[in-house]
């Protein structure tokens, strides 16, 4: 959790305010996973801190919704190309890559 709210404030994700009295609040919560190595030992805990988007409206607190999940069917036309052309690939794991897009919209949102 310290990790996590650490990089939210190093990624000024966030300005703390007093919440104007037209406006709604949008809850969050802490989500926690235990990532395994493929032995099954732990290889970290992680905690994330998500906005209880269920509450927004659209139009007021969100225009449009992105998924950045890649299909399946994607996944295996690239590895299967790469196995094809004799390509290297590497993994790479962006913790917190989400953080990086600008609001346009005023969110407000209950402290954690």
């Amino acid at each position: 959790m310290d990790q996590e709210l650490e990089a939210l404030t190093r990624n000024n994700t966030w300005v703390l305010v007093d919440k104007p009295p037209n406006k709604n609040l949008v809850g969050c919560m802490w989500v926690y996973k235990v990532k395994h190595k493929q032995d099954g030992t732990v290889e970290r805990y992680k905690a994330r801190l998500v906005v209880k988007g269920y509450t927004q409206i659209k139009g007021i607190g969100f225009m449009d919704t992105f998924s950045p999940i890649a299909k399946m069917t994607t996944l295996r036309v690239v590895l299967a190309l790469a196995s094809s052309k004799k390509w290297f690939l590497h993994q790479l794991d962006v913790a917190n890559a989400f953080l990086h897009a600008n609001l346009e919209e005023e969110i407000y949102m209950a402290l954690p």
